[in-house]
């Protein structure tokens, strides 16, 4: 049975590849780049402003309305390619999915030039550029991909580093190692205490 989201998701893929084909059209792979930083920074703007969000996804107000607001808002900061895509949502009552259909540009942009998406955690949120070059050689090394690093800051690592790829992840952190070793430790003891009872037993 399909579920909404999967209805959603595949509705985003085919207007994410629709709009992948005009951006190959317009420029290749460089628009094709530029649009996809385009998507991700009105995703910010709409994630930082939750009345920009309604705006865009009420359905009280009406389309025509929408879009001459739209057009006053996004004409000249970004490229007509986007505005054009922008009001074709809005005309087939489509905006409130704008956030998958980004989502879904993004990964057909990584699949296209052999990217892959990196979530990185560490205790301050930020690693050096060296660092981050090393741990880049490490995942193409590994996926074969060219990784795309997101970087995030959790104190509660306490040291180390996790790393979130697709739906792998990867705990080399302290607070990992120390789960780890705490888990050993409570299977070791059991283990002993069963060995102690059998020779109890069998004495």
């Amino acid at each position: 049975m399909t579920t909404t989201s999967e209805t959603v998701d595949a509705v985003a893929r085919v207007y994410a590849q629709s709009l992948l084909e005009l951006a190959e059209a317009a420029g290749g792979d460089e628009k094709i780049v530029e649009t996809s930083a385009e998507l991700m920074t009105i995703m910010e703007i709409i994630r930082s402003d939750e009345s920009t969000a309604e705006f865009l996804r009420s359905p009280i107000i009406e389309k025509e309305k929408r879009a001459t607001a739209i057009r006053r808002i996004f004409e000249g900061r970004v490229s007509d390619l986007i505005l054009r895509f922008i009001l074709v949502l809005n005309g087939k009552g489509r905006l409130g999915e704008f956030g998958a259909m980004a989502t879904a540009y993004d990964q057909l942009v990584n699949e296209r030039l052999g990217r892959v998406e990196v979530d990185v955690y560490t205790v301050e949120g930020q690693l050096e550029a060296d660092q981050l070059a090393v741990l880049g050689d490490k995942v193409k090394s590994r996926f074969g991909q060219e990784p795309v690093f997101h970087q995030y800051a959790d104190a509660s690592l306490i040291g180390g580093l996790v790393l979130r790829v697709g739906d792998q992840l990867i705990d080399g952190s302290v607070r990992g190692q120390l789960r780890r070793m705490r888990e050993e430790l409570l299977a070791g003891g059991s283990a002993k205490i069963r060995a102690g009872a059998d020779d109890f037993l069998s004495e």
